[in-house]
């Protein structure tokens, strides 16, 4: 073999390794990005691993949050029913002990009212209680020949009990007409009778009967002129 020939040889071969170095390089290259690749995906995977262990962690907060408040809803209403039904007893209890009270009032005023009125110049021939028509009732009614006498009977009375007694004595005719030759008189009676409610009763014409010991008395003065229906 000559020189050339042996330089040309050695060439290629140089050549080859030259080749086969930057093949090496390129493959290394490759595989270290192929490194940071995977390290990327086992990073990423670990985010995901604790992003879906934080969800199911705050899914059992909710959870156990939807579950205090569901028992604390059920809590609340169990106490509202407990509350309506110890309103609905005390409401019983009330209109059952007012009832009691209005009965033991008219029990009082009923049997004085003759003698009351008797002293007004009203001679009562009749006491009736409790008197009922269709859309009217009358605690206790008083009768003589050319009266009739309206008392409403309250164990407390009120203004609204005032006005509303008014409103009775207007109709009283109409649904009473076996009394339209009458002259029509009110009055309110009650045990506990609520501050400025006589003088309000007063000045719209009625007569004021209150507790006086263990009987009653009309509070009015004796020239009081009542109002005439």
């Amino acid at each position: 073999m000559d020189v050339q020939q042996t330089e040309r040889s050695i060439q290629e071969i140089w050549k080859m390794f030259a080749e086969t170095d930057q093949r090496f390089k390129a493959t290394d290259r490759k595989i270290e990005e192929t490194a940071r690749q995977i390290k990327d995906t086992d990073r990423q995977i670990a985010d995901t691993d604790r992003q879906m262990k934080e969800t199911a962690r705050q899914i059992k907060d909710t959870d156990r949050q939807m579950k205090e408040t569901a028992r604390q809803i059920a809590d609340t209403d169990r106490q509202m029913k407990e509350t309506d039904r110890q309103m609905k007893a005390t409401d019983r209890r009330i209109g059952e002990l007012s009832g009691k009270w209005g009965r033991f009032v008219e029990g009082m005023v009923a049997p004085g009212v003759s003698r009351l009125f008797a002293e007004r110049g009203i001679q009562v021939e009749k006491v009736y209680q409790r008197v009922r028509v269709a859309g009217m009732e009358i605690d206790v009614l008083a009768i003589d020949g050319g009266y009739a006498v309206l008392i409403e009977v309250k164990s407390t009375l009120g203004v609204d009990d005032v006005r509303e007694h008014i409103e009775r004595l207007g109709r009283f005719k109409i649904y009473f007409p076996e009394y339209a030759d009458r002259q029509v008189v009110g009055a309110v009676a009650g045990i506990v009778i609520e501050e400025g409610v006589d003088r309000f009763a007063y000045k719209r014409g009625l007569y004021v009967i209150a507790q006086s010991g263990e009987t009653v008395r009309i509070l009015n003065d004796p020239d009081f002129k009542p109002r005439l229906y």
